[in-house]
């Protein structure tokens, strides 16, 4: 196998791997989310919060949304020397607590996964601006 289809073949499991734990994060099931990841890593989730294992955007979420799930339109990867980089890019879609649906709403999650984990995570995405639209806010 040549270099280049071992990077190809790497990045496409990569991918995978990232794909799975968006899957489940969305159930919530943070326990087999939590398979995927290296256990100490580092999410640093919207506002800058970080946590430490995937229960705790899980609890996150259950505060600022009734449900909410991901609309993946895409995976840009990017195959480096020791990790490889995955985005995941699309929309969100659910209900805020109070019932009332929404959609449309874009993120952005970037994984650093190496020897098949994910080690590291990012996410944005733009539902904090919502909410102050929603109250009235212009920012």
């Amino acid at each position: 196998m040549s270099i280049v289809m071992t990077i190809v073949s790497s990045a496409r499991s990569d991918a995978e791997i990232v794909r799975a734990y968006l899957e489940a994060s969305m159930v919530p099931d943070p326990d087999t989310a939590a398979t995927y990841v290296k256990p100490g890593t580092t999410i640093t989730f919207t506002g800058g919060r970080i946590f430490d294992h995937p229960r705790g955007p899980a609890s996150f979420n259950a505060g600022r949304y009734k449900w909410v799930k991901k609309r993946m339109d895409r995976f840009d990867v990017c195959p480096g020397e020791d990790e490889t980089i995955v985005y995941s890019i699309g929309t969100l879609y659910g209900e805020w607590p109070d019932g009332t649906p929404f959609e449309g709403n874009r993120y952005v999650d970037r994984f650093a996964v190496k020897d098949g984990l994910i080690v590291k995570m990012d996410v944005w995405n733009d539902s904090a601006e919502r909410i102050l639209q929603q109250r009235g806010i212009e920012a």
